[in-house]
């Protein structure tokens, strides 16, 4: 008796074992795989690699490329040199940053509730943000002279627009039936804002804070370039360094810029993910 089975053809039981025991393994490579992504090996393994290469590509152009030595070199022998620039861009990155967030949400509420003020704004919002900063950074700095302030503008420039947009669709995006009952309760304007469209915006927002934080840092970078003087700054730092052809302060500036950024943009994605617990969006899977 073959049971309907064909000659050759192995029983029922054993090919269900057989798919059993590979989708075992499969699941045990699945979860083998995402516990390296946890512990962050992949990015090691990468970072590895590019440093290999990076060390390759140093030895054949010495006279471009600083080896990872020289530049460690650099950062470990003038470590309050590079601490004290930091500061100055940071400084530059969190108030221009700070500023622009202000600026853009309550222009956000208003353009919510006074339409006027959205056609009149949204405008001059597009044309300033597709108008490159660096054609009246300049002229900042004839107006203010050599000081933080033409840095300052020039950062928050750059950040504004999408803390603009994202702020207007954030404080829109509510829900309808619970923009009702809040009506029927005869509440304020003031009430749904604050119990209503701010927490139905703050996705928007740090959205927003995702886009917003590595730009600032862009911007405050750009600022000095365009805007230098007596005041200090990582990205003035690359400048000097790139004119006295000290390629390991050039990098090793570089490689502070790219600290500040990571450190910055992990403080943004921290904080969304403890804030943000009740969205289903950010309920994170633990199995």
């Amino acid at each position: 008796m073959t049971d309907g089975l064909t000659a050759g053809e192995p029983p029922r039981d054993h090919r269900r074992v057989v798919d059993a025991g590979a989708l075992g393994e499969r699941r045990a490579r699945r979860a083998l795989i995402a516990r390296w992504s946890r512990f962050g090996v992949p990015p090691v393994v990468v970072l590895v690699c590019l440093g290999a290469i990076w060390e390759v590509l140093a030895d054949h152009n010495k006279q471009t490329i600083p080896t990872l030595g020289a530049v460690g070199s650099s950062l470990v022998d003038g470590p309050h040199f590079y601490l004290a620039n930091a500061a100055w861009t940071l400084e530059e990155m969190v108030v221009g940053l700070g500023v622009s967030f202000v600026v853009a949400f309550s222009l956000a509420v208003l353009m919510t509730y006074v339409k006027v003020v959205e056609r009149a704004v949204m405008p001059l919002a597009v044309v300033l943000n597709v108008t490159p900063v660096v054609s009246f950074a300049p002229g900042l700095v004839i107006v203010f002279g050599f000081s933080l302030l033409p840095r300052f503008i020039v950062t928050a420039v750059i950040v504004f627009f999408p803390f603009l947009v994202n702020s207007l669709v954030g404080l829109k995006s509510v829900d309808l039936e619970a923009l009702e009952f809040f009506e029927t309760l005869n509440a304020s304007r003031r009430e749904i804002l604050w119990h209503l469209r701010l927490p139905s915006s703050l996705p928007f927002l740090f959205t927003a804070a995702r886009i917003g934080v590595p730009l600032s840092l862009v911007g405050a970078v750009v600022a000095e370039f365009t805007t230098t003087g007596s005041v200090g700054g990582l990205g003035n730092q690359i400048l000097i360094a790139d004119q006295q052809l000290d390629l390991p302060v050039v990098y090793a500036s570089v490689f502070c810029l790219a600290v500040i950024g990571i450190v910055t943009t992990g403080i943004v994605i921290i904080a969304e993910r403890r804030l943000l617990r009740w969205h289903s969006a950010y309920k994170v899977d633990d199995r």
